[in-house]
C-alpha cells in the first residue's frame, strides 16, 4: 500500500513520498494559494483543514497509477498522513471521511491526522458579502447553474463563482463564460475566484512522480475550495449537475465503480453534508438540478435567454472528457463529440430544440482521427443502454439514500434515457 505525507514545510527530509505545500519555490504544488488560505479571507479553521485534506488526497490520487484489466479498473489502497489544525476532531471523523472517498473514487483510503506546524499568512479583508457561492467548472451544467443563481439574486445582491482547473485549456473557457454571464441581469453582481492548484510533475529533487490521469478525487478538492469560500459568508454551496448524470446508471456492468463520476451522486452529497453538519461547519452542498435532466436544464436556459443568446452561451461551455484528440492535431477546446459527456450534451441540445454551435472534432480531417473517434466512441454502448432501459432493480443497486424515492429515480432516469434515445436513434 503506498503511503504519502502532506507537509507544510521542508524541514523534514523528502523521502520521495511527500508532497510539500509551501508559499515559496520549494512547493510540490502549482498555484498561489497558501496552505492557510489567507488570500481568501477569514476562512474557518475546519474549512482550512478540509482543503488541506483534499489537496493531499488529490496529490496521492494523481501519484498512484491504476492497473487496467478488461473494462474495469483495480481498487487501489492509499494511505495518507495529513497536517491539520484539529487532529483530534479529524481522527474522530476518519472512517466517515474515508468512506466518502472510497465511494467517490472506487478505492480504499486510510488517513492519519497530525497537528500542523504554524503557517502564518496575511489574511485578506472579508470580500463583498455574497448571497451564494456556485461551483463553476466551465461545463454546460455549471453554466446553467450560475445563470439560475444570478437570475435568483435580488437586485444589488452578489454571488461568487468558484472555478478550479488543472488543464490549462479550461481556464479561458471559464473566463469567457463568466464574462458572458455578467452581461445578463446587469443589476446583479458577481465575482470569480479561480484556483490553479495542482501537483507538479516532479518532486523537489527533480525526479518524476508517477502519474494517474483519472483523478476522481479532483472534485473533492473543488468542493472543499467552494466550501471555504461559502464558509466566509455563512452561505450554502451550489454544485449544479443534472440529476440523471448524478444518479449515473452505468451504460453497462463494466462501467460501474471508479469508471463513473460520483461527485453529485445523492449518496455522496448526503454523506458529505452529514460530515459538515456533524463537524459544526457552516453551510451545506446543494444541487439545484437534482431532479432535472440535462435537456430540461437547457430548455430552461433557453426560456430565460432566448434561443440565440442561450445557444451562444451554452455552446461556449465545455463538456468533453477526452484529451486524446490533441494527438491528431485537434485543439482541446474542440470536443471529441463521442465521449459520454459529449453525447449527453448533444442529446440535451436536441431535446430542448436549441441550436448546438459547439465545435466537434471532424472525422473527415484524417483517417487516423476517424479511426480513433470510432475506437473511443460510446455511441454503440449508449444505443444498447437506451434499448435495454433501466429497471427498478438496477436503480436499487446504485446506493441511493434511503430518503430518495425509487419511483422518483425511475422517472428521472426514464426521462434522461428518452432524451438520449431521440438523439442516438
Amino acid at each position: 500500500m503506498p503511503h504519502f505525507n502532506l507537509r507544510l514545510d521542508t524541514a523534514a527530509p523528502d523521502d520521495g513520498e511527500s508532497f510539500y505545500w509551501t508559499r515559496d519555490a520549494n512547493s510540490t504544488f502549482l498555484g498561489a494559494l497558501g496552505p492557510s488560505l489567507g488570500s481568501l479571507g477569514p476562512v474557518p479553521t475546519l474549512n482550512i483543514d478540509l482543503v488541506r485534506i483534499a489537496v493531499g488526497v488529490y496529490a496521492a490520487d494523481r501519484s498512484t497509477p491504476r492497473k487496467f484489466g478488461g473494462s474495469d479498473w483495480n481498487q487501489r489502497e492509499i494511505s495518507l498522513t495529513l497536517p491539520v489544525t484539529n487532529a483530534e476532531h479529524w481522527t474522530s471523523k476518519e472512517r466517515e471521511l474515508a468512506g466518502m472517498l472510497d465511494f467517490l473514487s472506487g478505492d480504499s483510503w486510510s488517513m492519519k491526522f497530525v497537528d500542523a506546524p504554524s503557517t502564518e499568512e496575511d489574511v485578506a479583508l472579508t470580500p463583498v458579502a455574497a448571497s451564494r457561492v456556485v461551483l463553476f467548472s466551465g461545463g454546460a451544467d455549471s453554466a446553467i447553474g450560475a445563470l439560475k443563481s444570478r437570475f435568483n439574486l435580488a437586485e444589488q445582491d452578489h454571488h461568487i463563482l468558484v472555478s478550479h482547473y488543472s488543464a490549462s485549456h479550461i481556464a479561458p473557457i471559464q473566463k469567457a463564460l463568466e464574462e458572458r454571464l455578467a452581461t445578463f441581469e446587469p443589476h446583479r453582481s458577481q465575482s470569480h475566484e479561480v484556483f490553479h492548484l495542482a501537483r507538479r510533475a516532479v518532486r523537489l529533487d527533480g525526479t518524476e512522480f508517477d502519474s494517474e490521469p483519472s483523478s476522481r478525487s479532483r472534485s473533492f478538492l473543488f468542493l472543499a475550495l467552494g466550501l471555504a469560500n461559502a464558509a466566509i459568508h455563512g452561505v450554502d454551496l451550489w454544485i449544479p449537475e443534472n440529476g440523471f448524470a448524478s444518479i449515473n446508471p452505468p451504460l453497462d456492468p463494466g462501467r460501474r465503480g471508479s469508471l463513473s463520476t460520483r461527485t453529485t451522486h445523492p449518496a455522496f452529497l448526503t454523506a458529505f453534508n452529514s460530515l459538515l453538519s456533524g463537524s459544526g461547519m457552516v453551510g451545506q452542498i446543494r444541487n439545484p438540478f437534482a431532479s432535472w435532466t440535462k435537456g430540461e436544464m437547457v430548455a430552461w436556459a433557453m426560456q430565460q435567454l432566448g434561443e440565440d443568446q442561450a445557444s451562444s452561451y451554452l455552446s461556449a461551455s465545455n463538456s468533453c472528457s477526452s484529451t486524446g484528440q490533441r494527438s491528431f492535431g485537434v485543439p482541446l477546446r474542440v470536443h471529441c463529440g463521442v465521449c459520454f459527456g459529449c453525447v449527453l450534451r448533444r442529446s440535451s441540445f436536441a431535446a430542448a430544440g436549441l441550436t448546438d454551435r459547439t465545435e466537434y472534432a471532424d472525422r473527415r480531417a484524417s483517417v487516423e482521427l476517424a479511426r480513433w473517434l470510432e475506437r473511443v466512441s460510446v455511441m454503440s454502448a449508449v444505443r444498447d443502454f437506451v434499448a435495454t432501459g433501466v429497471r427498478p432493480r438496477d436503480l436499487m443497486a446504485l446506493s441511493l439514500p434511503h430518503d430518495y424515492k425509487l419511483a422518483d429515480a425511475l422517472d428521472l432516469t426514464s426521462r434522461g434515457i428518452a432524451e438520449l434515445g431521440e438523439y442516438v436513434r
